[in-house]
């Protein structure tokens, strides 16, 4: 009998024991061969794949010119160097023979280095491979013998009811294990940045615990803990996690190219509501209906209309305006879409290519002082300059840590529109702290923070 079997029926048992008086009122439950119902075979075998992270990172001081002259720093009593900051996460392993660990992006962001420590107390340097904020994951990699790895198991496969275990690093008092249920799947709107489609789960989740595993009963990967909602910012109870064949995903173009490269589909949608569906004629509120195709886009070029109805996509069933943007986002460019969709009482497929983003205007492009390492061009739509293009990022440099790349469209800075180059370097130079970027990446709309 496996362990896992064994923890299955461990569940089952303990439940029976909450509502059955005859077995609150007496013996413990046992199993045939006399052992007490435990998760603790299970748990054995898969906390060996988590790691906890430690990482050192630059002091908000060292962005700040007036911290970086000397007498300033004289003057007032400061340390010749600011001090580092260090903070501390989790992390697991999903690939023992390459040594490939994922993490959350929002972990490691803005990392000089990152220390992992295995469950057998080993202490290893990792290397960040690659980041991408629009679904919080990041993957690192270690070298070691003697590694275990979690498998993934498929998240598309989860009911709200199943069993889960968080395991992670809260509060960076060391391993820790909690218990709970799938309590919700395919959250959005949580106010996180980028591609959102959470897993959320009644397991305790706390600060430290960013990274770490989501795990069955099987002992496979479900997702990856991202992100907690409580007023004092522990659980309450309600915890999220990135599923885990988006991770795998993300991962896999990670490795490859160093970063998530998305391209452009052309086309926005709503979500249909019973009242939609019915206005519509439609036998179900499934899927989402089309609002705007952009001229000469491959939803265009696919033959995507105005007021289609998307109801899967690969395959796979299209809940929300949020899910279709997922899974837009997660194809490479160049890969085919293959979407079911209702024109009326009529089904079809249709096929797009994801295609690159082409800036447009200048590709030499025009260094900007407060985004060192990026060039940017103005983007032209139409012959008029509509916003601002990063033709150019270069890697580890200051403007790819702050998480831009190759044709990102600068719409707009701290929600004032920028329509060119010289309005985005006026914008820069005259507005106030925090900084931030709206950024267009694909399909996507996100905000940046430069300072």
């Amino acid at each position: 009998m496996t362990s896992s079997f064994h923890s299955i029926l461990a569940c089952l048992a303990l439940a029976a024991s909450l509502f059955c008086p005859a077995a609150q009122a007496g013996a413990q439950p046992v199993f045939p061969d006399g052992r007490v119902p435990s998760l603790a075979p299970l748990i054995e075998d898969v906390t060996p794949a988590v790691v906890n992270i430690a990482v050192m990172s630059a002091s908000p001081e060292e962005d700040n010119p007036l911290m970086q002259d000397p007498f300033f720093r004289r003057f007032f009593g400061l340390p010749d160097r600011p001090e580092p900051q260090l903070s501390a996460g989790s992390g697991v392993i999903v690939d023992a023979a390459n040594g490939y660990v994922l993490t959350n992006h929002h972990v490691i962001k803005g990392a000089r280095e990152v220390m992992v420590t295995l469950k057998d107390r080993r202490q290893l340097q990792a290397q960040v491979v690659g980041s991408d904020a629009g679904t919080d994951i990041a993957v690192l990699r270690i070298q070691s013998a003697r590694l275990k790895a979690l498998p993934f198991g498929d998240s598309e496969s989860l009911r709200v009811g199943d069993y889960a275990l968080a395991i992670g690093n809260p509060f960076g008092l060391g391993q820790t294990v909690t218990s709970g249920i799938i309590s919700a799947l395919g959250r959005s709107g949580l106010n996180i940045e980028g591609y959102e489609d959470f897993i959320q789960t009644d397991a305790a989740i706390n600060p430290g615990n960013s990274g770490g595993a989501l795990v069955n009963l099987k002992g496979e990967l479900i997702g990856i803990n991202t992100a907690i909602i409580g007023p004092s910012g522990g659980n309450v109870g309600i915890g999220f996690a990135v599923p885990s064949n988006m991770a795998r995903s993300v991962m896999t173009q990670i490795i490859r190219y160093g970063e998530v490269r998305r391209g452009r589909f052309g086309a926005s949608s709503q979500d249909v509501t019973p009242e939609l569906a019915q206005a519509m004629g439609l036998a179900t509120s499934d899927g989402v209906v089309i609002v705007e195709v952009a001229d000469a886009s491959p939803a265009e070029r696919a033959g995507l209309r105005r007021g289609d109805v998307v109801t899967h996509v690969n395959g796979r069933r299209v809940r929300s305006s949020a899910d279709l943007r997922n899974q837009v986002g997660l194809t490479p460019i160049g890969e085919e879409l293959e979407m079911r969709i209702l024109r009326g009482r009529e089904v079809r497929t249709l096929r797009a290519k994801i295609e690159a983003v082409h800036a447009g205007g200048e590709r030499g492009g025009q260094a900007v002082p407060e985004l060192a390492g990026a060039a940017v061009a103005d983007y032209e739509r139409n012959g008029r300059s509509q916003a601002v293009a990063v033709v150019r990022v270069e890697r580890n440099s200051p403007a790819w840590g702050h998480g831009l790349r190759d044709g990102d469209i600068i719409a707009g800075v701290n929600r004032r529109r920028v329509r060119s180059v010289e309005e985005l370097l006026a914008a820069l130079k005259n507005t106030q702290r925090p900084l931030y970027l709206q950024i267009v990446r694909g399909d996507a709309r996100f905000a940046i923070q430069i300072r």
